[in-house]
């Protein structure tokens, strides 16, 4: 678990620098800079291919960490990027951040470690059963849909609590193909990895994910849509885990009940985090 520990958080800060780093050079390029110009500038910035190179990373890790750790683990620790891009903001940019930011920061990273102490993920496995896999595949891809359809009216925050609500049952749904793409890679190879299904949802899943959550960035504001997918994601990713890998938490009750309240506190501590923190990338002056 240590493992999938350390590699959980290597991906969360992987990805955290990758959003740091694209957002800077995006917003720094000349305003004159558009279309392909735009696109050409942007490949002769170091810090915008640092960008890249750490997304690649963070795939990396995460695919690591799933293949060694319970995605019950791996995917709530994925939340602490958000920690992560508040540190950056401060210490690489050195941008003002409010105490109010610091301490839902402390509140996300405390609930984050009472949950996992107090459920004990446990078990499970990377090959499930086809008739799981059809069910969640039915029941998480029905949800998105309807998501997606009701996403496209209302008001601008209606629609990006919507898409961005659907886009998180996609991303957790990529990590669930991620780790059974990851597990036939290394027990059967490349090739026979290529003759399974799960790497071609994997892809799928991931440009469904993207286009989503592109969606609810272009109609609402990015305070309304990063609280939900940081929360919606690894609730339905510890779902997912207990459907399709049996995973297992303590039977203790009192310790049920101790990770309940700690991911509610979680919750409480993300939506706090992303409403204090800065809303844009601009060092203090």
């Amino acid at each position: 678990m240590i493992l999938s520990v350390a590699l959980a958080v290597a991906a969360a800060l992987s990805s955290a620098v990758n959003l740091m780093t694209q957002h800077s050079a995006s917003v720094g390029a000349p305003t004159r800079e558009k279309g392909w110009r735009l696109v050409g500038y942007l490949f002769r910035q170091p810090r915008w291919l640092l960008g890249w190179i750490a997304a690649a990373g963070a795939f990396a890790f995460q695919a690591a960490a799933l293949h060694f750790g319970q995605l019950s683990v791996v995917q709530p620790i994925l939340v602490t990027e958000l920690v992560f891009v508040l540190v950056l903001r401060r210490v690489w940019i050195r941008q003002d951040v409010v105490r109010r930011a610091w301490a839902a920061a402390l509140v996300v990273c405390g609930a984050l470690a009472a949950f996992l102490a107090a459920a004990e993920p446990t078990g499970g496995h990377s090959s499930p059963e086809t008739a799981k896999w059809l069910s969640a595949l039915l029941v998480f891809g029905g949800a998105m849909a309807l998501l997606a359809v009701l996403g496209t009216r209302g008001s601008p925050t209606r629609q990006t609590a919507l898409l961005a609500a659907a886009a998180a049952l996609a991303w957790a749904l990529t990590a669930t193909f991620l780790k059974t793409a990851t597990e036939t890679l290394t027990t059967s190879g490349i090739s026979g990895m290529l003759t399974r299904w799960p790497v071609y949802a994997l892809v799928a899943s991931v440009i469904i994910g993207t286009l989503l959550y592109q969606s609810a960035l272009h109609v609402g504001p990015l305070s309304a849509s990063q609280p939900l997918l940081a929360i919606i994601n690894p609730l339905a990713s510890i779902i997912l885990s207990i459907w399709l890998f049996d995973e297992r938490f303590t039977h203790n009750p009192a310790r049920i009940a101790i990770a309940v309240v700690a991911m509610a506190i979680l919750a409480v501590g993300v939506i706090a985090l992303s409403r204090t923190a800065p809303k844009d990338v601009n060092p203090s002056t």
